[in-house]
This record gives structure tokens, sequence and C-alpha cells, in this order.
């Protein structure tokens, strides 16, 4: 048994359901809200390598590595993707990441609902010791984001790895360990909670 398993996680403002290689079409049209791929600091795949990217994250799962979504709203669009990612079964460890979200779905409270289901079911189901975050250091709107659900900067990754544009990336980790989870998973019941 591969661990995590594939799960669909469903709540009042999304679902996440398990990547599959007929999500492309739907997942292009979310990239191209906001022309997402064209932001220096992250890596968005542009609407005709979203099928390739799709076979990248389900190799990566194969080999145990990722647990890749694609991301639905309410309505049952496709608004993007996230994942599981640098899995580590012996230590109880993911990441969440690789997480991208349409423009118009951004700052709606859908991000914060799929962490928490993110979240609950890394600590609640899988009993991992500590769940992370990684974005780039300069990605201010991530970081906020990753502060805001709660999480602590473990530290900066100067120099970490190359971009797509051949730049250096300092990569900012983040982390929320289990015996944290109760606070946060309160502080996110709160977030959810609050009028828009």
């Amino acid at each position: 048994m591969s661990w995590p398993d594939p799960v669909t996680l469903r709540g009042r403002l999304a679902a996440l359901v398990p990547l599959q290689p007929e999500h492309a079409p739907a997942l292009a049209d979310a990239a191209r809200d906001g022309e997402l791929w064209k932001l220096w600091y992250t890596a968005v795949p542009a609407p005709e390598r979203m099928a390739a990217e799709i076979e990248r994250r389900l190799g990566l799962q194969a080999s145990g590595s990722m647990l890749p979504f694609a991301v639905f709203d309410a309505a049952g669009r496709a608004v993007g993707m996230t994942s599981y990612m640098h899995v580590d079964a012996v230590n109880r460890r993911v990441e969440i990441g690789s997480t991208w979200t349409a423009r118009s779905a951004q700052r709606t409270g859908l991000n914060t609902e799929c962490k928490k289901m993110l979240l609950t079911h890394a600590f609640e189901r899988l009993d991992c010791i500590a769940v992370e975050f990684r974005t780039h250091r300069l990605n201010t709107q991530s970081r906020r984001a990753i502060e805001r659900l709660g999480a602590q900067l473990d530290g900066i990754l100067r120099a970490h790895q190359r971009s797509a544009d051949g730049s250096l990336r300092d990569t900012a980790v983040y982390s929320i360990t289990a015996a944290e989870w109760p606070t946060i998973r309160t502080h996110l019941e709160w977030l959810l909670a609050k009028p828009r």
C-alpha cells in the first residue's frame, strides 16, 4: 500500500479530487484565469503544458513522493491544483505545495478551506508529525497566505534551487507540527466562519 493513498476531500467551498489526465483542459482554462504562468516567482504550467504537468505529477505519485489533486470550486469548476509532496512515510511528514489557484478563486476562502482539508487529513488520518509549506522568499502573497494559516517560519534556504528562468531561488520554509494542529484547526474554523 502506498502512503498516502489517493482520496477525495470535500468541503463547503471546494473539493480536492485525485488528479487525472482528463482534468487537463479544465485546468488549462483555470491557468488562463489571471495568466498565472506569467508570474516569475511561481511555477504554474502554461495552458499548452498542462497535460505534461499532470503527467509529471502522476509520475511522482507512482514513485511514492507526491499525491496530487485537482481543485474544484463549489460549482464544480476546476480552479487549480495542489499536492502532498516530498512524502516521507517513515517520518510521517508531507509538504503541501505545488499549489496554484485561478485568479477568480483567490481570496474567496477556497484556499483556506483546501488547506484545512489537507491539514485535517494529514494530522487526523495520516498521523503526520509535521506538515511543511515552501515558497519563493519573494512570493509575498503566498507567504502571507501561509502565515495566515498559522504556520511558523522555520527558515530561508538560500540559493536553494533554480527557477524556470535560471535565477536562483531562496526558499522560505514553514511548518505546522502535530502538537500545534488543534489550535491551528480552531483558527482555520474561525477564519472560514468569518463573513466575507
